[in-house]
């Protein structure tokens, strides 16, 4: 059977799974909407947390960044998981102890104001938005290859299938849904990285093979022959980084904090029945996220040697039809400037005839090393998952945001549960189409976007939690002022150095970096946009009257562990 049947009948038997699941679990109230009831088991709250976690960018992106960037990529690695280990340590217990849906209702509640729930709703629609546009984007990129559309109507028909499961069943359908997600994509990831490490190394074991000598006889090991075949085409070595340390710092960081105030994987320690409960699901999501990260700088290693391997110097004419297949998606383009026939991929800009877009790597990498066709069907439909777990986490925070934080706790308090769940139901689907827009006119490749959401995520909610978990004088005036300081700097940075808004537009971009702030790039000022957000907080409080007592005893409870009896004053 070819590509195209298998990957019909692969992605159409999962999605058949993900809506019979929607359709078993929907729905009937708003705690079965926001967190699923509060009754999901830890091991099957891990799986759901690590499709969650683990969006497009992950799947499809990663490997194909640290594919393109070798070393520098590895900031992506670090930042993501070390985050993880933040989030699942520092926040997520208190957060759950303190037992709010979401966090704009934590800053709400914690900050005793309306300004700064809605504040916090802004940030959050801003960060869910900017990192929604990615998994969209992500979507179309499969389907476009995969099911020889267009990557617009790629992008048209994932979000169909989302909404269609995320607006019906909520929590409840997106936590099950989730855990089948996590089984498709872990299981795609890994067949054909299996695959490869045997067919180059011999080795079964890919973190393993990445390290080993190759196949051939020769002796040689295989990061030196792709530092080898890198340099001879003008490229850096693979395993030497070319960025600053402070920006490696800087954009490590940013991810990090990052992770730890994202609202989509926050929401997941509410759908458990105990603290105790939230803690091993975080330890459980974590292991079950370190199979794939540990994986794919294997599978980046893999892709990169095959790719060269098999274009560079090759007569366009005996190219296998897998080159043919991606240049009908628009995403690898061979311009033969010097009419030979021949592929030049070379890293100088004015004599490279090959352009190859990022995000296809992990999905073009089977077809590359010519595995067996249904394997590659497998990746596809470890690609949907991946961007669908992850789509409809958010756009569950983007309709609670509207419905929860703002309807029923600014402008209308009196309405009822069913319009609460209709007023939900309503602005997933406008954010929806929002986030299809997006998906269609991208800023940028899929983890270009979503570190950039991260870097939101750090200016604005990280300082704000934190203090408000370990800080009980911090106020109000301090804690919004601060939030708002930090994304408008954070938005500001973004759309100077990323977009060129102030000068001259996109195209003038690559000639900013050498303006940046002291040499961080985008990716990274998140960390530098939280800093000032933290100052900001610190010296508002100091001018501003401390928090109420019933407020500052909250705090004092949520950090005394369940059953360890009340805090003596001394």
């Amino acid at each position: 059977m070819s590509v195209q049947v298998w990957t019909y009948i692969l992605v159409g038997i999962s999605f058949a799974l993900y809506i019979g699941i929607a359709i078993w679990s929907r729905a009937a109230s708003t705690k079965e909407f926001y967190v699923a009831g509060g009754g999901v088991s830890p091991t099957a709250n891990g799986m759901a947390t690590a499709a969650d976690w683990m969006s497009a960018a992950s799947f499809i992106s990663m490997a194909g960044i640290i594919s393109f960037s070798g070393y520098d990529g590895s900031v992506y690695l670090m930042g993501w998981t070390g985050g993880y280990v933040l989030l699942a340590l520092l926040l997520a217990p208190y957060l759950r102890k303190f037992g709010k849906f979401t966090v704009p209702d934590f800053i709400g509640e914690r900050y005793y104001s309306k300004t700064a729930r809605i504040v916090a709703v802004l940030c959050a629609l801003i960060v869910s938005f900017t990192y929604v546009a990615g998994q969209m984007r992500g979507v179309g990129v499969v389907f476009s290859r995969f099911l020889e559309v267009n990557v617009n109507t790629g992008v048209i028909i994932g979000m169909v299938i989302v909404l269609f499961y995320a607006v019906l069943g909520g929590m409840k359908g997106i936590t099950y849904t989730q855990v089948a997600q996590y089984c498709v994509l872990i299981f795609a990831f890994m067949v054909p990285a299996i695959f490869i490490s045997i067919q180059m190394t011999g080795n079964p074991i890919p973190q393993l093979g990445m390290g080993s000598t190759i196949n051939d006889g020769s002796g040689m090991y295989l990061l030196d022959k792709l530092n080898g075949l890198s340099t001879e085409l003008g490229f850096a070595e693979y395993t030497d980084g070319s960025k600053k340390m402070i920006d490696v710092f800087a954009i490590t960081l940013a991810l990090m904090v990052g992770t730890a105030g994202l609202p989509h994987v926050i929401v997941r320690f509410f759908t458990v029945k105990r603290v105790k409960d939230a803690r091993k699901s975080a330890g459980l999501a974590l292991l079950f996220i370190a199979i794939l990260y540990t994986t794919a700088p294997a599978v980046a290693v893999f892709a990169r040697t095959n790719l060269i391997n098999t274009v560079s110097n090759q007569e366009y004419a005996n190219m296998p039809s897998w080159f043919k297949n991606w240049e009908t998606t628009g995403l690898l383009k061979f311009n033969d400037k010097n009419n030979d026939g021949k592929i030049q991929y070379v890293a100088d800009a004015a004599s490279n005839e090959l352009t190859v877009d990022r995000d296809i790597m992990v999905l073009a990498n089977p077809e590359i090393a010519d595995l067996p066709a249904w394997v590659i069907a497998l990746v596809a439909a470890g690609g949907l998952a991946a961007a669908l777990s992850t789509a409809a986490g958010l756009l569950l925070v983007i309709s609670s945001s509207v419905s929860h934080d703002l309807i029923k706790n600014v402008f209308k308090p009196e309405i009822s549960e069913k319009g609460e769940l209709w007023a939900a139901r309503i602005s997933a689907t406008v954010a929806v189409v929002i986030a299809g827009y997006f998906g269609i006119n991208p800023p940028g490749f899929v983890a270009a976007v979503v570190a950039l959401a991260f870097g939101l995520a750090a200016a604005s909610f990280f300082p704000a939690i934190v203090l408000g978990i370990f800080y009980k004088k911090m106020n109000k005036e301090g804690a919004v002022t601060g939030m708002i300081v930090g994304i408008s700097l954070m938005l500001f940075y973004m759309l100077k150095f990323k977009f060129g808004i102030f000068d001259g537009g996109k195209e003038a971009v690559a000639g900013l970096a050498k303006d940046w702030w002291f040499g961080i790039s985008p990716e990274g000022f998140g960390t530098i946009a939280m800093i000032v957000n933290f100052i900001v907080a610190l010296v508002v409080m100091r001018f501003t009257q401390t928090p109420p007592e019933k407020v500052q005893d909250i705090v004092e409870h949520i950090r005394i562990p369940s059953g360890a009896g009340e805090a003596t004053h001394h």
